[in-house]
């Protein structure tokens, strides 16, 4: 029988009144990519973080190489070979690729002083990205580069870490296809040199590709842990979620009407270039496209967020100056950032303060808040989208991803927006939230509503969209009705960067 390196034994957590992760069992064995999968909240980031150091456990016992351990610190699951890499790269913005890398293994001139070796971390680092076929300028600042870019640097850092288990959280929430395969080469070489990695995605058709077992959460505890040959997906989603999912994809086929929105030969920056497209009521609309393809650059410039360098935007028939994301909500825009925590929620407010915050207008005059009103709508806005939560007094940072998403999309619904830019709006949360989310761009292109979806997910941008525009290079080089929409033509788009008429 083969010793497994990491086990776990009954590990219990209290989080809140309302959750608590309960008697985990759980094994890793040498070389091994082992899936956790579950619904947002189901405990599965809980016992990461355990495992990584950041959250106490409050009771039970963790043995390494058959020997307990206790791990109070991130620095001493690192002493012991235990790394994680986060959903939310936690890196820093305003130092370089290289500084990022090996900010825990910077090569040293001196030694005893602790020089750092700077041309030679930056040569090492160009070595290292071109082994692991990640483009990127190693001396280029954190800042200046995409979601996707940045779980490709927290991957990279924990390569080179000489860790022998990694934790890895949502590593593909904002990869491409493209991107996958560089990771999916990279945790080959990993396993070839031993190393053990806990793997939670939502993605099960890559947990297919990638793991050798999945081990299934639900509230808390653990459903059952089976090899993933063995697995199929339907078992899979209805024991993470106690429900068969039939339609993952419920898109409605509704007539649409007239333009609402019209943007002509939009430039910006050196990111987008002759940018031209129109939006219908009742339509919703796919963008896609590699890592650096601009597909996130079009949601911030039609909220005002990145001004145009020329071009115009049509809003209704009238020529519509943005610049401001206070000009686009004036216009009836609305826009769900790819970053949810950072650009899309205040953490630290209340729930029933972050849904009113877009629309803060319709409960107050001048100088006094209707209270009473702020929180009545919050409440028909939780019940209506069946937002898991404990009271709309709780923080936007106590909740789940999923959850998370669903306070941002109430914010926007509260303030009546025609227009929708929803970028990457299901990353990183699970099937059942998902299908939550397809259910509310329903309810809202039922009402009248158009929805610009930005997404890495073909599937679907295939199952929920009327057409999909793909970017390369900061160009629309095809614009595919969903009839005619496969993984194969976008991505042979996405990747090769012709046009549709080539």
């Amino acid at each position: 029988m083969i010793e497994p390196v990491l086990r776990l034994e009954n590990i219990n957590k209290k989080m809140s009144d309302f959750f608590a992760i309960s008697n985990i069992n759980l094994e890793l064995l040498p070389g091994e990519v082992h899936a956790i999968v579950g619904e947002n909240g189901s405990g599965k980031s809980t016992l990461m973080r355990i495992i990584a150091g950041t959250l106490p456990k409050d009771s039970g016992s963790i043995y390494l190489n058959g020997n307990p351990v206790d791990i109070n610190s991130s620095n001493e699951a690192k002493k012991l070979g235990i790394t994680m890499t986060h959903q939310e790269p936690s890196l820093f913005e305003h130092f370089s690729v290289a500084e990022n890398v090996y900010f825990d293994n910077a090569p040293f001139s001196r030694h005893f002083l602790k020089t750092v070796n700077w041309s030679k971390m930056n040569a090492d680092c160009r070595k290292l990205l071109s082994k692991l076929n990640i483009h990127l300028d190693s001396q280029k600042l954190v800042k200046d580069i995409g979601n996707a870019q940045r779980q490709l640097i927290e991957i990279a850092k924990a390569y080179v870490s000489n860790a022998k288990i990694i934790l890895m959280d949502e590593p593909t929430s904002s990869f491409t296809e493209s991107e996958f395969i560089i990771l999916q080469d990279i945790i080959h070489e990993l396993k070839k040199s031993g190393v053990s990695i806990f793997y939670i995605s939502h993605r099960l058709d890559e947990i297919r590709q990638l793991c050798d077992r999945v081990t299934v959460m639900r509230d808390g505890e653990i459903i059952g842990t089976e090899s993933i040959c063995n697995m199929e997906t339907s078992k899979l989603i209805t024991m993470m979620t106690g429900l068969d999912i039939k339609n993952r994809y419920p898109k409605l086929s509704l007539k649409t009407g007239k333009e609402v929105l019209k943007v002509f030969n939009i430039s910006a920056g050196n990111t987008l270039k002759d940018i031209s497209f129109s939006l219908r009521r009742r339509e919703i609309i796919g963008i896609t496209g590699l890592a650096g393809s601009g597909k996130s650059k079009i949601a911030k410039v039609l909220f005002g967020v990145d001004r145009v360098d020329s071009g115009e935007i049509i809003v209704d028939n009238r020529l519509a100056s943005l610049r401001s994301p206070l000009d686009a909500i004036k216009e009836g825009i609305g826009y769900v950032p790819e970053d949810r925590q950072i650009e899309g929620l205040f953490m630290y407010l209340k729930i029933f303060e972050n849904i009113s915050a877009s629309s803060i207008s319709q409960f107050s005059n001048k100088y006094v808040i209707d209270s009473h009103k702020e929180k009545d709508i919050a409440t028909s806005f939780v019940d209506k989208l069946g937002i898991m939560i404990g009271t709309i007094y709780d923080k936007a940072e106590n909740l789940s991803g999923g959850n998370q998403q669903k306070v941002i999309l109430a914010k926007w619904m509260t303030s009546k927006s025609k227009i929708f830019i929803l970028d990457e709006p299901t990353r990183g949360i699970d099937i059942a939230a998902k299908v939550d989310v397809y259910n509310m761009m329903n309810d809202l292109v039922r009402k009248g509503a158009s929805i610009i979806m930005i997404s890495s997910d073909i599937d679907e941008l295939i199952g929920m969209c009327d057409r999909v525009m793909v970017l390369y290079g900061g160009k629309i080089v095809a614009s595919i009705p969903q009839s005619e929409a496969t993984q194969e033509k976008i991505m042979y788009y996405a990747t090769s960067g012709k046009h549709a008429d080539e």
